[in-house]
């Protein structure tokens, strides 16, 4: 959004990029495994708004929860308990994905779930948007 006002040429350089990287029919992993690796490299980077836009995209697109527990145990293993302690935990991206354990535990419907992760996660929350 920004680069434009940067460079034009520049703008549309990160639009083509963009768009090569998510939706060329070239790539091979699904889509959802790569919604997670670009989620993990999120947090790694330590941009927990593009990370937990990343879940958001996945659950909707119907990644299974029980494959965000194992990301979640991998981060903690990976970044360390202190880490994840202090840094995940508290993050948005945490916040989503604890509403979708317990809302899925207390037996609400996917797309009532689906729903709220978009009004509480998506773009007008200003802890996740981008700016």
């Amino acid at each position: 959004m920004n680069y434009p006002m940067i460079d034009e040429r520049l703008g549309q350089i990160a639009v083509d990029f963009w768009d090569i990287t998510w939706n060329d029919q070239k790539r091979t992993l699904p889509y959802e495994m790569r919604l997670l690796l670009s989620l993990t490299n999120a947090v790694g980077a330590g941009r927990m708004r593009q990370a937990t836009r990343e879940l958001v995209k996945a659950y909707i697109h119907g990644l299974d929860s029980a494959a965000l527990d194992d990301v979640f145990e991998l981060l903690a293993w990976n970044q360390g308990i202190g880490y994840f302690s202090s840094e995940i935990g508290p993050s948005q991206l945490f916040q989503a994905y604890k509403l979708i354990k317990t809302r899925e535990k207390s037996g609400k419907k996917r797309s009532e779930i689906e729903h709220e992760l978009k009004e509480k996660f998506g773009e007008k929350n200003p802890d996740v948007k981008v700016q």
